[in-house]
């Protein structure tokens, strides 16, 4: 998985100029970020807060392995061993 250019709080920093007002676009300039990746990552970190995020992020480096497996053995995921 690749690894962010943000830390967990850099992200909730960025989330909380917007929350407090301040213009997407101007947020997004500053962090050098596309308006896109940010609107992106606003759908997937939703109401996470960073220590949330931080163990959603946990959860994923720790699924990988299992479904790499499960891709190379033709699994679709759908059924559990």
């Amino acid at each position: 998985m690749k690894k962010s250019r943000f830390s967990e709080q850099q992200i909730a920093f960025i989330r909380k100029q917007v929350d407090d007002g301040t213009i997407v676009e101007e947020v997004c300039r500053k962090a050098g970020i596309l308006q896109q990746t940010y609107y992106r990552g606003r759908k997937k970190y939703a109401g996470l807060m960073p220590s949330e995020v931080r163990r959603l992020k946990q959860l994923e480096e720790e699924d990988t392995p299992y479904v790499k497996h499960q891709q190379a053995s033709g699994q679709d995921g759908s059924a559990w061993p």
